[in-house]
């Protein structure tokens, strides 16, 4: 399949390269990117080198509806809605990793990111790129939004404790530790080196935008509505996140009915592993376990004296969180193994 990715000079479109021009089942033709059109990809994503002699072009949309059959946008929040209709409408499939189509309720654009959705056809046909929750739909979509990269873990720790209906679905607070990786690849002041080494630096204590992704699939799970406390924190690595869930329980939760609750949501998922060892260092989920790759680690603990379960989930940003569950999804809608391209481990140490 001939593939074209829309907004390749970030890290999140290197890394949708990076996956792909190994790819056995696709053909990297175009990669765009206004600021530098003309020059070798490789020359700013310099682990390409020897990997493409590919060349950043312009966006021009009838360029890329004439040699592509699938397009994956890189591109800002706000940046796809103006492509992907056209797009659609030639037959392409579109694979985006913006926020632009990941929201079902229209209104929650408004609420979260200050816009009003031109396009509730698109938006209500769009499917949720997460594969472990949306396989089958997304076998038959032509329109992909994939999860946000703190979304993508918060759901995946939480789901299985939700589903089994052992939550207090009123009360669900989330902490996320993120790399530096996740402000993109536009430096500012807050992610200058001096600045951002050595932080633990809370920078959404409330209302960060992935809590309504959250919630609406976490609904969906458990049957109604539910609201999530998120807070967000810039942790001093490049690649990861660690997302710690906290759930009170409506009843006494065994350690075994927890297993049983994973096990069973994520006992046959490709790139889910449930971690939750009783020797060695890494115990419990580890983002820098999982670096470079497009597993999810999830993991729990008990706190009996209160009634709680901690629910962990420590992913990629940049891969699982984005790029990679973007792969996943092209696999599954190609009908190919979704483990292609995407079936490596991690280093260690990294």
């Amino acid at each position: 399949m001939k593939v074209g990715v829309i907004g390749a000079s970030g890290f999140t479109g290197g890394e949708v390269l990076r996956l792909l021009v190994k790819h056995p089942e696709a053909e990297v033709v175009i990669a765009t990117s206004r600021e530098y059109a003309d020059e070798y990809v490789f020359r700013l994503h310099p682990n390409l080198r020897g990997a493409t002699d590919l060349k950043f072009t312009p966006p021009d949309l009838k360029r890329i509806t004439e040699a592509c059959d699938c397009v994956f946008m890189a591109t800002p929040h706000g940046a796809s809605i103006k492509y992907t209709p056209q797009l659609l409408e030639v037959g392409l499939k579109v694979i985006d990793l913006s926020a632009d189509f990941r929201l079902k309720n229209p209104e929650m654009y408004k609420y979260w990111y200050g816009w009003e959705h031109p396009r509730l056809d698109l938006l209500a046909e769009a499917v949720y790129g997460l594969p472990e929750l949306h396989r089958e739909e997304i076998k038959r979509a032509r329109l992909i939004a994939c999860p946000g990269c703190t979304a993508t873990a918060s759901i995946l720790a939480l789901a299985p404790v939700v589903k089994a209906g052992f939550a207090d679905l009123d009360h669900i607070v989330v902490d996320v530790k993120i790399g530096s990786s996740g402000a993109g690849s536009a430096p500012n002041p807050s992610t200058h080196h001096a600045v951002r080494a050595g932080v633990v630096r809370p920078y959404a204590p409330a209302g960060h935008r992935h809590s309504a992704e959250i919630e609406q699939e976490l609904g969906a799970v458990a049957g109604r509505e539910l609201k999530v406390a998120m807070s967000a924190h810039a942790v001093d690595i490049v690649r990861g996140i660690l997302s710690t869930g906290h759930v009170f329980t409506i009843r006494g939760v065994s350690t075994g009915e927890l297993w049983k609750a994973y096990r069973s949501m994520y006992g046959s998922e490709p790139f889910v592993r449930i971690v939750k060892d009783k020797k060695g260092l890494y115990r419990l989920p580890d983002p820098k376990v999982v670096v470079g790759t497009n597993y999810c680690d999830v993991g729990f603990e008990i706190d009996e004296r209160v009634g709680r379960v901690v629910a962990f989930a420590a992913i990629d940003n940049l891969v699982k969180g984005a790029a990679g569950q973007a792969v996943q999804c092209f696999n599954i809608m190609l009908g190919i193994d979704e483990r292609t391209g995407l079936d490596y481990t991690g280093i260690h140490p990294a």
